[in-house]
């Protein structure tokens, strides 16, 4: 029902707005409800008063409430500038503003004028920490034949201590623009390493739609393919991009490969090197391969960056690291031995080498590479300890000459196919024993993947009457029990299972390795240490 607007409406809409004239007109009509009237039009006209002083004072408050919303944004803002430049806008959708170093981009790569958006990452897994010692980068991108990169991130990780681990940062850059393939790369990530990721420790970054130009009229030189100068201008590319996402994160920037092993204790020798140069070095190189193992200062990357991208259609980023060693130091009136020496003061080869190539199939598609860093050494598989005397046994098909007896002894791993779930492996003692620790490592340096995941610990107490007991009415002490009497005292994180025996379980005639679910990797034992009060 539409309601029509007449004069009585009219006067109601007037007599709100301006109580006076409707206190007038009903004067003028004399009705004979005049004086209540009267009174309940001026409380109606106190409590317009009211209501507009009320809204003046909670104008002003707003006002301020919004003045200092203002101010905590700039400084949350502000904050973030020890973040990633390109993560800026991320504080209450901000609009982004592009830094100041990354302006010179546009003069190398025009294209990213039309899209504004694609000088800035895509961070698919990430805590943003910075702040710390060591970042490394990690470019990698699909691969024809096998992807080595689980591998790469298992040997980096293995054996880090917290310590090592909270003052470092993993980029994972997937220099790739199709989706899919991308969250795959970091869902896999996210399930094999979940506290780094959760942590902070790892991040998986990838480039947006548009931040490649056209490769495809690129000039061929030095007798390249068309194929390698486009995959080689790529490569400079995503190592640039890198770069400039990794530059504000940490002190020193170490870059890698995705298909590299690592030595045990690398951090700390990188640390160690770093300690023993002056400040007058560039790039402190860990490997004497391509761009595998090159430590720079964070403070130098964005000028390295610069120099890449001035010339990323030209030469490889090896041959451009050297040219800007030459521009820096060398004299043209001087001859190339004097080059060289000035050169070799700003780049400082660090021996044995720390890392090691490992991959054959080379991500520039049919290229195999069979390339080794000699200096690199041979890598420590296993560790020996003097182990009690026992009969070992195990239900797991072994691997050639990698025996259990071989590891027990501490003369070579332990290296086993695929468990399912009811395989085991067991040391049963010629003699009970009081067992005070133990610890058994799987994996190893070269095969950091082929570890023992949901797998447990078990210990069979000698006495039989204990074991009887557990049979018949559980465990009375601290582990849960299994049905053949043995007692459950630990499970394998991350591939290791450490601890000690409690005591009042008494000697210990046997220790079994009781694996609960099938794996899809083979297992490497490289370390068994059983500790007694004898040994």
């Amino acid at each position: 029902m539409r309601l029509r607007r007449g004069p009585l409406v009219t006067a109601l809409c007037l007599g709100v707005a301006f109580p006076w004239l409707w206190l007038a007109a009903w004067q003028g009509s004399g009705g004979n409800d005049l004086d209540m009237y009267k009174t309940q039009l001026l409380e109606l006209h106190q409590r317009l008063l009211y209501a507009e002083k009320e809204n003046k004072k909670r104008s002003h408050e707003l006002s301020n409430v919004l003045g200092e919303i203002k101010r905590v944004v700039a400084k949350a803002v502000n904050s973030t500038t020890n973040h990633t430049d390109g993560m800026k806008w991320k504080v209450l959708n901000l609009t982004r503003k592009l830094p100041m170093h990354l302006t010179n981009m546009y003069c190398y790569l025009p294209h990213l004028r039309e899209y504004e958006e694609s000088i800035f990452p895509n961070v698919v897994i990430g805590q943003q920490r910075t702040g710390v010692s060591l970042v490394m980068g990690i470019p990698t991108v699909k691969r024809e034949k096998q992807s080595y990169l689980m591998n790469t991130l298992h040997s980096l990780l293995y054996e880090l201590s917290e310590e090592q681990k909270n003052d470092c940062v993993i980029i994972i850059f997937v220099a790739e623009v199709d989706a899919e393939y991308v969250n795959s790369v970091a869902e896999s990530v996210r399930t094999s390493f979940p506290s780094e990721v959760q942590s902070g420790v790892l991040e998986v970054i990838s480039p947006p739609d548009y931040y490649y130009p056209d490769l495809s009229n690129l000039k061929k030189t030095f007798g390249d393919s068309e194929d390698r100068v486009r995959w080689r201008t790529k490569q400079n590319l995503d190592y640039s991009f890198l770069m400039l996402y990794a530059q504000p994160k940490g002190t020193f920037y170490l870059q890698l490969e995705d298909d590299i092993v690592a030595k045990p204790e690398y951090i700390q020798t990188i640390k160690n090197f770093v300690a023993e140069q002056s400040q007058e070095w560039m790039i402190l190189e860990f490997s004497q391969l391509g761009f595998i193992g090159k430590l720079f200062k964070s403070e130098d990357l964005t000028l390295i960056v610069e120099f890449f991208l001035m010339f990323h259609k030209d030469k490889p980023i090896d041959w451009l690291l050297d040219h800007l060693l030459w521009v820096k130091v060398c004299n043209p009136e001087k001859d190339r031995m004097h080059c060289e020496k000035q050169k070799a003061k700003l780049r400082i080869r660090a021996k044995p080498s720390v890392f090691q190539h490992v991959g054959i199939h080379s991500s520039l598609i049919g290229k195999i590479q069979n390339l080794k860093d000699k200096d690199f050494g041979k890598n420590v598989l296993h560790k020996a300890h003097k182990n009690p005397p026992a009969k070992l046994d195990t239900s797991l098909r072994i691997f050639q000459q990698y025996t259990l007896e071989k590891v027990y002894e501490g003369n070579d791993c332990f290296w086993a196919l695929a468990p399912v779930a009811g395989d085991y492996i067991s040391f049963t003692f010629l003699e009970p024993l009081i067992v005070e620790k133990y610890l058994f490592r799987s994996g190893n340096i070269e095969h950091p993947g082929d570890k023992l995941f949901n797998a447990t610990v078990e210990v069979l107490p000698a006495d039989e009457t204990v074991r009887k007991e557990l049979v018949d009415k559980g465990s009375k002490f601290n582990y849960p029990a299994t049905k053949d009497g043995y007692l459950k005292i630990g499970t394998f994180e991350n591939g290791i299972s450490e601890g000690s025996v409690n005591l009042s379980v008494g000697k210990i005639q046997a220790i079994r390795l009781s694996v609960n679910s099938d794996s899809p990797v083979w297992a490497i034992l490289s370390e068994v240490f059983i500790k007694t009060s004898e040994n």
